[in-house]
């Protein structure tokens, strides 16, 4: 992919996006993000696909010094080396097993906590188990949690419906004497990951279109009350709110919470605008034409709730794209429904704005999303936080209560109880996704959770969804050469202090393993080497 990197100004300590891709270089919404923290000194950020969106690749740091950037160089080599280079056991029995586990998890670590657990799903024994009760940071592997409540309220075929729906009557000039409602059911899909051929707004302004309405008297009203409007969840720390993986939790979100800002040389001047277009976001652009290609770009947010941007890009260039988080998704989604229907043909009168649809309010409209099972395989592979939040909630939702993240955990305890057979205490968390820093479950929890999935009707579609060592998702680069390439199917966690892998492997004697590892600390590179080890070294497990 064509990547720029390049520097902006700080403006106020509202600085947007700094970091610039060539149009069609990635292929998601949640492929490029910045953040600057207000406060911080100019910065150069190089983002990636794999940091955009969920919690497992956090920001890339700032440029540092050419010596300590070719220190780092030497450093990230030694690392790709150690895991293209994995030194596995081939444990004959149980003991063997477990003194190869317990060995790798002491000699790649020298501070930091670890909590692990083997158990076979074939005999029902333990194999291994070091702190397994403890209580952890589960990163994203909190996501697996997630998609097992998911799946077990709604089931694999399930699909989100968001509708519109009026409160007036449709006279026979097409007017509407009333307002349109945008409600929103806590569907994750609403965007360019799954919708490649016309954007999910611009569906719902043709079918508006064709029920007759030429004419809204009234407003454009989005609808989020199925969630609470807490955007943040408690834990988030304040330096990730900018970045693409911190988007803003709603049961209305457009986009993964995302809007991409578009600068593009037209004729002799240059032209800005937004994707998806909205109007609840107005954009001031003062972007010069200058010779060349690529461009120097800042987006600053204004307090009225616009976005300034200002910079040059060379007449020979392609579009420049930059992501940027909203702050108000069910605004941005009204707003956005607002500008589908302008383009439709159909005029509005009144405002665009938030709020709650009657109960006598009739359907116009309405957009599906795919089965839950795609939307869960996007969601674990990609490790996509924004689409854990909302099924966390969606599915609290689903049996009564307002979504949250404390219905959400109420509702994934009272899960693990009946149905899993833990305790409600094994899990104490603020969010679904993994990315609170508040998070705490205990390995043991996790395999008796794997287990359960096991035997559950859904588990393939739980399984499918899981990365594969050397084949997909987070786990593609890892497993060169080892006998866990192809077989351990894994959900990945990583942030600055956790180093997390939990899932799957078969044995060399037919036996299906599950397996928890958490590591806690600030050794995160040596504890996924660590992990490399454990897997392909349960891949080589046999009994006596």
């Amino acid at each position: 992919m064509i990547r720029r990197e390049f520097r902006a100004a700080l403006a106020q300590g509202r600085l947007l996006a700094i970091a610039a891709v060539a149009i069609g270089s990635l292929a998601s919404p949640a492929a490029a993000a910045a953040q600057v923290a207000p406060g911080d000194t100019t910065l150069a950020y190089r983002v990636t696909a794999d940091s955009a969106s969920g919690s497992d690749a956090l920001p890339s740091r700032p440029r540092a010094s050419t010596k300590k950037r070719a220190s780092a160089r030497t450093s990230r080599r030694t690392i790709a080396s150690r895991r293209s280079s994995t030194a596995w056991s081939k444990p004959v029995g149980v003991p063997a097993l477990a003194t190869a586990v317990s060995s790798a998890l002491a000699s790649h670590t020298r501070s930091g906590e670890w909590g692990a657990i083997i158990v076979s799903l074939t005999r029902g024994d333990t194999l291994f188990s070091q702190n397994a009760d403890a209580m952890m940071q589960p990163a994203s592997t909190m996501k697996m949690f997630t998609s097992a409540v998911a799946l077990d309220r709604f089931g694999p075929d399930y699909t989100f419906r968001t509708p519109v729906l009026r409160d007036g009557q449709i006279g026979a000039d097409g007017s509407l004497a009333g307002n349109l409602y945008l409600r929103g059911v806590g569907d994750p899909s609403l965007s360019s990951r799954f919708w490649h051929d016309q954007e999910p707004m611009d569906a719902l302004a043709h079918q508006i279109a064709a029920a007759g309405i030429k004419h809204v008297r009234g407003d454009i009203i989005g609808d989020a009350s199925a969630f609470d409007d807490k955007l943040v969840p408690d834990g988030w720390k304040t330096s990730y709110l900018g970045a693409a993986y911190a988007a803003r939790v709603s049961a209305l979100s457009l986009n993964e919470g995302l809007v991409w800002v578009v600068v593009q040389p037209n004729g002799k001047t240059a032209s800005v605008t937004l994707d998806p277009a909205s109007t609840t976001v107005p954009v001031d652009g003062s972007v010069r034409l200058v010779g060349g290609t690529g461009g120097h770009i800042s987006a600053v947010r204004r307090p009225d709730g616009g976005i300034t941007v200002r910079g040059t890009i060379g007449a020979r260039s392609g579009p420049l794209r930059y992501s940027l988080v909203i702050d108000n998704p069910p605004a941005f989604a009204a707003g956005a429904l607002r500008a589908a229907l302008q383009k439709a043909g159909v005029t509005v009168d009144g405002q665009t704005r938030v709020g709650v649809t009657p109960a006598s309010a009739a359907e116009v409209a309405a957009v599906a999303s795919p089965p839950l099972a795609q939307v869960i395989g996007e969601m674990d592979r990609e490790s996509i936080n924004v689409y854990a939040e909302m099924l966390f909630r969606a599915a609290a939702h689903a049996s009564g209560p307002i979504g949250s993240a404390e219905s959400g955990l109420a509702n994934l305890r009272e899960f693990l109880t009946k149905k899993v057979g833990t305790r409600p205490d094994v899990v104490n968390v603020s969010d679904g996704s993994g990315l609170s820093t508040l998070d705490q479950v205990t390995p043991r929890a996790m395999v008796r959770l794997l287990g359960y999935v096991h035997q559950a009707p859904w588990g393939p579609v739980f399984d499918a969804a899981l990365p594969v060592e050397g084949e997909s998702g987070t786990l593609k680069r890892h497993g060169k050469g080892a006998p866990s390439r192809g077989n351990l199917h894994a959900k990945t966690g990583t942030t600055n202090t956790v180093a997390a892998l939990g899932g799957y492997v078969t044995a060399r004697n037919g036996e299906v393993l599950a397996f928890s590892l958490i590591y806690n600390g600030h050794e995160g590179g040596s504890a996924k080497a660590a992990m490399d080890q454990i897997g392909a070294t349960m891949a080589e497990f046999v009994r006596e």
